[in-house]
């Protein structure tokens, strides 16, 4: 190329980070990898035919050679080297800069002044479109602004011919930047969209166990239920109970937030009340804890599965308490009972068996809504289940 030819070398990605590119890679970024590995050779090709045949333009024909040896040892390894890290590509665009620079010394000053092709012509090209495979077009705008400049340098004022050429090194930096961030994008949305389906058709195929087994079971329950009437009524409404909300998790819906648009806040304190029977005590504060019904529903459940536990395991006549706290943007709720107690490790113990009570009904639900649950106690003292939520429910990190 002519003087200020230098070469174009750009970046991809919208961040410049020193790291390798990913095994996996869009069709298209592999795609420009191998033809730039394939451009590298037949430019320094060009370069070493316009080094032999302007003979009459160099003063230092063996500095020419040498330096063009140099690009070729590098043009070599990076055939056979196949990991493209940012290290890589910025050894090679100070290569083509030193080459774009050495014109100077091989060339004669009528020469370059008569705009003479540099002594690499478009090797330096193949960095400028490195550095915008692997960093995008802001990589790839870098590069090319760096091998502009060193054209100017070499030439020592802006000509025609090399302000030509430093616009082609930005437009292809540019272009085919933005060309693989598409292909990045487009290749993560597309994974992305692959696992929504296979977790669609997860949901699909355990909503169908579901309703072939438990959802017929709790049904039947429910109907059975209310034609024995007396107790057996109340069982079979805690199976139609607990079928809608089988019915929803399996259909991906949450009853509880569609509840919460048209309600508005519910009192948290009249929700825990339906557990202040027998052995169960509530204490409340006087005025309303007010929460989300999704937020109600979550904080409700998890008590209700500590209880539950209280029953199973704290003894027969182990009694429970049930403190509710209103901390202003946090609810803490506290289920304390006078049992058995709780072994050191017990809860892991029950979470490898499978039972999940405690690490996802409980712990689960509470890390859902952006809080936490900690369990305390001993054998023989009872144990002390301590929940924290943030009012509004919002997901993310814990309670301080």
């Amino acid at each position: 190329m002519s003087r200020g030819d230098g070469a174009a070398r750009g970046g991809h990605g919208t961040r410049l980070r020193l790291v390798a590119v990913p095994d996996s890679q869009p069709e298209v970024v592999s795609a420009f990898w191998k033809g730039i590995d394939v451009f590298r050779p037949i430019a320094l090709a060009y370069a070493a035919y316009s080094l032999w045949d302007r003979p009459q333009d160099l003063v230092r024909p063996a500095l020419g050679w040498a330096v063009l040896a140099v690009l070729g040892v590098w043009t070599v390894f990076l055939v056979f080297y196949r990991r493209r890290r940012l290290s890589l590509v910025v050894v090679e665009l100070v290569l083509a800069a030193a080459a774009i620079l050495a014109t100077r010394l091989v060339d004669s000053a009528e020469a370059i002044e008569a705009g003479s092709r540099t002594l690499p012509t478009f090797w330096p090209a193949a960095g400028v479109v490195s550095a915008a495979v692997l960093l995008g077009r802001k990589g790839g705008v870098v590069a090319s602004v760096f091998i502009g400049v060193v054209d100017l340098v070499e030439v020592g004022r802006a000509t025609p011919n090399t302000i030509n050429n430093i616009v082609l090194l930005l437009l292809i930096g540019t272009l085919i930047g933005y060309a693989v961030d598409l292909a990045r994008e487009g290749h993560t949305k597309l994974r992305e969209a692959l696992a929504l389906e296979a977790q669609v058709r997860e949901r699909e195929r355990l909503a169908r166990t579901v309703h072939d087994g438990v959802l017929q079971t709790l049904a039947f329950i429910n109907r059975r239920g209310a034609q024995l009437g007396g107790e057996a009524m109340q069982l079979g409404g805690m199976a139609a109970d607990q079928e809608r909300l089988l019915r929803a998790l399996v259909s991906g819906t949450t009853p509880d937030e569609s509840a919460s648009a048209v309600h508005g806040d519910v009192d948290l304190r009249q929700q825990l009340a339906r557990f202040a029977e027998g052995r169960v005590h509530l204490v409340a504060p006087a005025d309303p804890v007010l929460v989300p019904p999704r937020v109600a529903g979550e904080l409700v459940a998890a008590v209700g599965a500590a209880l539950d536990n209280v029953h199973q395991h704290a003894g027969e006549a182990a009694e429970a308490w049930v403190l509710v706290e209103d901390e202003g943007e946090v609810v803490a709720l506290t289920v304390r009972d006078n049992g058995t107690g709780m072994a050191p490790g017990r809860l892991d113990e029950a979470a490898a068996a499978g039972r999940l009570g405690a690490s996802s009904s409980i712990r689960g639900r509470l890390s859902d809504l952006g809080g936490e649950a900690v369990y305390s106690g001993r054998e023989g003292s009872g144990t002390t289940v301590t929940m924290r939520a943030p009012r509004s429910g919002a997901r993310g990190g814990g309670v301080a």
